[in-house]
């Protein structure tokens, strides 16, 4: 598949690259990309959830009713999980909500992501540039040169660049990130991607080993 390299001005330069079939024209794996963004949205999880368990309560332990003849369920204090107000029983409990995923399957997820995108023509090359400091109002002519307006978009850059980082930072719809640190969550987040040259190269060395 060919797609045209634009400059950051919207402009075609007259030169094209072809994307790799072997990444972004394969057959999505749905499951795998499933598995994948749920394993990428339980990192995200803090796992602070916690109740409280009835050794944990404040409240009386006083028995409340006689063991037998009262024709209730048998209850002990005003902490028992059985009356409003006392414990809960099996609450959550502070835990680590990761899991495993085997290398080749998040690689797949990944090309699988990126199949996705370029089957719905949502994947803009642009050249490489360079950013003298970080100037939000710029980055915002570059979306607009690109029209990306009102769509939510991803940069993908070769390297670490501050400045492009900290002036697409403040915008709600645009995010910026190296090649090396893709995932299929933030590929399939976003409406267009926007990759790159050296990026094309670098994602070609990731996804090819």
């Amino acid at each position: 598949m060919e797609v045209s390299v634009l400059n950051i001005n919207g402009q075609e330069t007259g030169r094209k690259v072809v994307l790799n079939d072997a990444i972004f024209g394969i057959e999505p794996n749905d499951h795998v990309l499933y598995l994948d963004v749920k394993q990428y949205l339980a990192n995200q999880r803090q796992g602070t959830a916690k109740s409280k368990e009835r050794s944990e309560m404040s409240g009386s332990t006083r028995k409340l009713g006689r063991q037998k003849g009262g024709g209730g369920a048998r209850r002990g204090d005003i902490n028992s999980p059985v009356l409003v107000g006392g414990a809960r029983v099996f609450g959550p409990k502070p835990r680590d909500y990761s899991f495993k995923l085997n290398k080749k399957v998040k690689v797949l997820a990944r090309k699988s992501a990126l199949s996705y995108k370029a089957k719905e023509n949502a994947i803009i090359v642009v050249e490489d540039f360079e950013m003298a400091a970080p100037k939000t109002k710029e980055y915002v002519n570059i979306v607009n040169n690109l029209q990306l307006e009102g769509r939510k978009s991803l940069l993908l850059l070769p390297n670490v660049n501050k400045n492009v980082y900290l002036s697409a930072r403040n915008l709600q719809r645009s995010e910026v990130m190296t090649a090396s640190a893709l995932n299929a969550y933030k590929v399939l987040n976003a409406d267009v991607l926007v990759i790159t040259e050296k990026s094309l190269e670098a994602i070609d060395g990731i996804l090819n080993k």
